[in-house]
């Protein structure tokens, strides 16, 4: 068998279909911010789609959390930077769900060097993973969202996207090329009643900051820095994904929303 033909975890005991409940699909949704998401939807009455990379625990235990809820979870395998997986993603919410509301681009990766020292495989995973992930995703996501109530595209991106981190050239290259897709696709599907935004946070308390080699300088900087002298967590990142999320939030579109805690209004 194909490693990318194995199935997904699949948790016994799962809630019964609900035509009247939401649906989210979450990128990267077993770990960090996407986790914290997929959980607060499913405390709102949400059912939750979310993609994983590798980690079948991980998304095995976020799937039994999400049904804890008494909605229903499904967990999907994918490299969201290939289109096939995209592709196959989307068929399998629709079979299952029948319709999308929410759609978080969440999933990201990229390679931590030097502008100089970067490949062209470097550039193109950064890219394709983040950036480009949000494009054809959205393109899947709008024709399983028409005809319903309040949808919405959300992605995650950061302050890289506008400031200078050491060795952050081609994840924030892509983080600002996300920012760019959130206005035009924000415009484009203005007429379908689907609202389009980005959330830009600070120095999250999550296991990708284990793979910053200045990890320590980055949660010292964030704790002189951030709210109340704390280090901003994954969950304080999702209320904010959950509020452009909700009709609450109906006016607003095509808008990066820093939600840093203030970390980068100091020059």
């Amino acid at each position: 068998m194909n490693r990318d033909e194995r199935s997904e975890p699949t948790p016994g005991g799962a809630p019964s279909a609900s035509k009247n409940r939401r649906v989210a699909l979450i990128t990267g949704g077993s770990r960090g911010i996407g986790r914290a998401s997929a959980l607060l939807f499913a405390r709102r009455g949400i059912d939750v789609a979310f993609c994983f990379l590798s980690n079948r625990t991980a998304a095995a235990e976020t799937a039994a959390a999400i049904e804890e809820h008494g909605v229903r979870a499904l967990p999907i395998r994918a490299n969201v930077g290939n289109e096939a997986h995209l592709d196959t993603m989307f068929r399998k919410v629709e079979e299952t769900f029948g319709g999308l509301d929410l759609f978080v681009s969440n999933a990201a990766t990229g390679v931590l060097k030097p502008a100089l020292e970067l490949t062209a495989r470097d550039w193109a995973r950064s890219i394709d993973v983040n950036a480009r992930a949000l494009l054809f995703g959205a393109q899947r996501a709008v024709p399983l969202m028409r005809g319903r109530p309040n949808p919405a595209i959300i992605a995650v991106t950061s302050m890289g996207s506008a400031r200078v981190i050491p060795n952050y050239a081609a994840i924030g290259a892509s983080k600002a090329a996300i920012e760019a897709l959130v206005r035009y696709l924000a415009v484009e599907l203005k007429p379908e009643g689907i609202t389009v935004n980005a959330v830009s946070a600070g120095v999250v308390a999550t296991d990708s900051l284990a793979l910053f080699p200045n990890r320590s300088e980055l949660l010292a900087s964030a704790t002189k820095r951030g709210v109340g002298g704390k280090v901003q967590t994954a969950g304080e990142v999702a209320a904010v994904i959950e509020l452009l999320a909700s009709p609450a939030a109906r006016w607003i579109t095509g808008e990066t929303v820093i939600a840093d805690g203030g970390y980068t209004l100091p020059v």
